[in-house]
């Protein structure tokens, strides 16, 4: 390879990976305004708001050891249990932001990290707008995401974030 193909991928990675971090969000934990202090700011609880970039989290419920999601004719049933999160998402950006459940994450308290599933929030019908919901300036939407976790497990935490590339903030269940 020659010095100036060289030259001119090493230019390129730079140019690509400095792109990837000018669109990260910035995480400024609670309802409080932490800029520029650099910490991640303390977890907050249930009914609590909490901030992540655009988005403010307001979680409102956990109930877990539900074994079935759905109707008598469309459904889906847990692996282990599912637990339902109900939760208030609302934009306090200045433009329309996608939140979908895919960038919210739960923990038990080993520290294992639990994906939401999808594919079950389909079946809650109304309560669904946590699967995929563009929510404009000033608006919030109402919704459940949830999680399919051992049938002995137990959430002790959810990481909440505006995207896949935000700090999130750390809300204790």
């Amino acid at each position: 390879m020659s010095k100036t193909l060289k030259i001119a991928l090493g230019i390129s990675a730079l140019i690509v990976f400095g792109a990837c971090g000018a669109g990260k969000t910035s995480n400024t934990g609670s309802s409080t305004d932490n800029s520029g202090s650099g910490d991640k700011p303390a977890a907050v609880g249930i009914g609590q708001p909490a901030r992540d970039g655009k988005f403010e989290f307001v979680v409102s419920k956990l109930e877990c050891g539900i074994s079935k999601i759905g109707d008598q004719y469309l459904n889906r049933t847990a692996q282990g249990q599912f637990c339902k999160v109900s939760m208030s998402v609302k934009n306090i950006g200045n433009e329309a932001k996608l939140f979908t459940d895919s960038n919210q994450h739960a923990y038990n308290a080993a520290g294992q990290k639990y994906e939401a599933d999808s594919a079950a929030a389909i079946y809650l019908g109304q309560d669904s707008k946590s699967f995929l919901e563009n929510i404009n300036p000033g608006n919030a939407v109402n919704g459940v995401i949830i999680f399919d976790i051992p049938k002995d497990g137990k959430i002790v935490k959810l990481e909440l974030h505006d995207s896949a590339f935000s700090g999130g903030v750390t809300v204790n269940v």
